[in-house]
């Protein structure tokens, strides 16, 4: 039998994957309950309606994204790197994203161990411009906007040769973004 904590996890765990195929008006209620062994009526207790459920889902896996890759001030491009894998490894994650922006779901910030994950990473920024890891100039929202949208770049590709599971190409690709965003956050005096 399992308790209410892990019987969320799982509602979860199935809406994640209809809201990932279906967004959010086409993700079906009945179908993430039977997903997940749980009737509706234990689906609603956990979660007010469709929407509540998939801004929770989408909350917990934004989250779980700045945990899985913090920002470290003297290793911006390498977050880059890892945007890009994470978007190669859970394509879902940015699925669920592009599905909320599409339904113009204006989405809480995601927090962290409670703190702001957006904060924590303009706050690494701002410690890597202080210290000379990155260019001072950019307004750190605008270089994290950047650098995200360096990352993310062949996940949002209309080229139909960006899905691949060639290695080589996989870890040419990452080696481009990464090459991209040390241009990007290199102070001049660095160049």
């Amino acid at each position: 039998m399992r308790n209410g904590t892990e019987l969320r996890e799982d509602i979860m765990a199935a809406a994640r994957a209809e809201f990932a195929q279906y967004g959010l008006a086409g993700a079906r209620i009945d179908r993430i309950a039977r997903m997940s062994h749980a009737s509706k009526e234990r689906l609603y207790a956990h979660f007010a309606d469709k929407n509540g459920l998939f801004r929770a889902v989408v909350a917990a896996d934004t989250a779980e994204f700045f945990r899985s890759i913090p920002l470290r001030p003297e290793a911006i491009a390498d977050f880059v790197g890892d945007i890009y894998d994470l978007a190669l490894r859970q394509p879902e994650l940015i699925r669920m994203n592009n599905w909320a922006r599409l339904e113009g779901i204006a989405l809480d910030e995601p927090l962290t161990e409670g703190e702001p994950a957006l904060g924590q990473a303009i706050e690494a920024i701002e410690t890597a411009q202080a210290t000379g890891y990155a260019d001072p100039a950019w307004p750190p929202l605008d270089l994290l906007i950047v650098l995200f949208g360096i990352g993310l770049a062949w996940a949002h590709s209309p080229d139909p040769r960006a899905a691949t599971g060639d290695p080589d190409i996989i870890a040419r690709r990452r080696a481009t973004a990464v090459e991209a965003a040390n241009r990007v956050v290199r102070s001049q005096y660095q160049r």
